[in-house]
């Protein structure tokens, strides 16, 4: 199949950026995404022209480094998919298609689509640990744990931090990344200690991020690779307005 690509290309963040139009010729509809752009980044080299800068690691929708915003979507149109995983058969012979890289000023552009996603690390850094004994690991039974806490935690972890949240949030909102980092660990016994206290740092550094306000708009819930519910940033309302109040 044949596609033809509107691809931004930015050398850096001082760079003002353009869309540049690239025709993948001849591709399988078997190849994911990336792999289609590397064939494109093969005939850019072969030409001596610089090749589309983009973020991958693990291509097995785990890392979250791949993000990217397809024909007006984050991650593409296929739901609970990130962009390795997403695979050309998902368009049509003949389609256009348009990438650019995540629009939030939290996530300055590197190069081409690479963004700077480390206000997602600093958030995380901010009060995302537990204090535990060190040592062996306990037995997995040692501390019971009910199975609905332990389904949702479970859930909330799955987030892997890839940013399609705040890209296809009008107001560039990162509740939903926070307030699953929150959960997973206050839904849980070993969590407890510094609920409080993790909450409100966790939140008081996504405001000094720069992102933006949660409105419910949901659009972040429907373009998460892993489906994480808005009910979590419910739930971390709640908790930072109990450890306020308990300042």
């Amino acid at each position: 199949m044949d596609v033809t690509l509107h691809v931004w290309r930015q050398k850096s963040a001082a760079d003002r950026g353009r869309f540049v139009r690239y025709e993948a010729r001849n591709i399988s509809p078997d190849m994911s995404f990336l792999e289609m752009f590397d064939v494109v980044n093969e005939g850019l080299i072969a030409r001596g022209e610089d090749p589309i800068a983009f973020d991958h690691d693990c291509r097995e929708g785990i890392c979250g480094t791949c993000g990217m915003v397809i024909n007006g979507v984050a991650h593409g149109p296929r739901r609970g998919t990130t962009v390795c995983q997403l695979h050309l058969r998902s368009f049509r012979d003949g389609d256009t298609i348009t990438v650019e890289p995540w629009r939030a000023r939290p996530f300055p552009v590197i190069k081409d689509l690479v963004v700077d996603r480390g206000a997602f690390d600093r958030i995380i850094q901010a009060g995302g640990f537990i204090s535990v004994p060190t040592g062996s690991a306990p037995d997995a039974n040692a501390i019971p744990i009910p199975k609905p806490d332990a389904d949702l935690a479970m859930d909330a972890a799955s987030c892997i931090g890839c940013g399609a949240c705040v890209a296809a949030c009008p107001n560039g909102a990162a509740m939903l990344f926070t307030a699953a980092k929150v959960s997973h660990l206050g839904l849980l016994p070993q969590g407890q200690p510094e609920r409080r206290q993790r909450v409100r740092q966790m939140v008081v550094a996504m405001d000094r991020e720069g992102f933006g306000s949660c409105t419910n708009y949901a659009e972040c819930e429907a373009v998460c690779p892993k489906a994480i519910s808005i009910r979590f940033i419910a739930r971390m309302n709640r908790d930072y307005l109990k450890a306020s109040l308990m300042e």
